[in-house]
């Protein structure tokens, strides 16, 4: 990306705790552990002003632990009423959206997708194809991100899993409902 800022590379070894399957997790981080599992570039403004916006490319790769595809980390915003959008490039994918009260919506993306996460929305990509998954993403520049939401949860409500034919939702057995108050605080972060 011309005139990109920062870019980010995320191994198979540091999505430890993501996947539900950690035995399959464990086996393949000790075969490809050192292996990509997505990158990001962007660009970053130099000062941080609600006006301006982040944009750049993320590139997952395929693969799949136990019945998961490969996913990234996932996160909502800091400023939880700023929304972002994807724009697929290349590859088949699910932008898995979860509410913090665990209300989902997977949407599926191909190339010349367009998906908008609306403000208060939990976010992840989920590589459902055979060859790397890339999206264009903008977001509000002071909009920050949160990882530890779905980590504190045992990961989002429902997983993204391989059905024999594509991809189906399932209950995530490991996921922990956000109390009212968990959830009161991050609509609260929005006024």
């Amino acid at each position: 990306m011309s005139g990109g800022t920062g870019a980010k590379k995320s191994l198979i070894r540091d999505l430890a705790g993501v996947f539900a399957d950690d035995a399959a997790f464990t086996r393949l981080a000790a075969e490809r552990g050192d292996e990509t599992a997505y990158g990001v570039d962007e660009f970053r403004p130099d000062r941080v002003v609600p006006q301006d916006l982040i944009f750049g490319t993320s590139t997952l790769n395929p693969g799949k632990i136990g019945e998961e595809f490969f996913m990234t980390r996932g996160h909502i915003h800091v400023n939880t009423d700023r929304p972002e959008i994807y724009f697929c490039q290349s590859g088949r994918g699910v932008l898995h959206m979860e509410l913090p009260n665990g209300e989902t919506r997977p949407a599926e993306m191909s190339p010349g997708t367009v998906v908008y996460v609306p403000p208060f929305w939990i976010h992840r990509s989920v590589n459902i194809g055979e060859e790397p998954l890339v999206t264009f993403f903008c977001y509000p520049a002071d909009a920050g991100q949160d990882y530890d939401i779905i980590a504190r949860a045992g990961g989002m409500r429902t997983l993204i899993v391989a059905d024999g034919a594509g991809w189906r939702e399932v209950d995530n057995p490991r996921y922990r409902p956000r109390s009212d108050a968990e959830q009161g605080r991050y609509l609260e972060a929005a006024r």
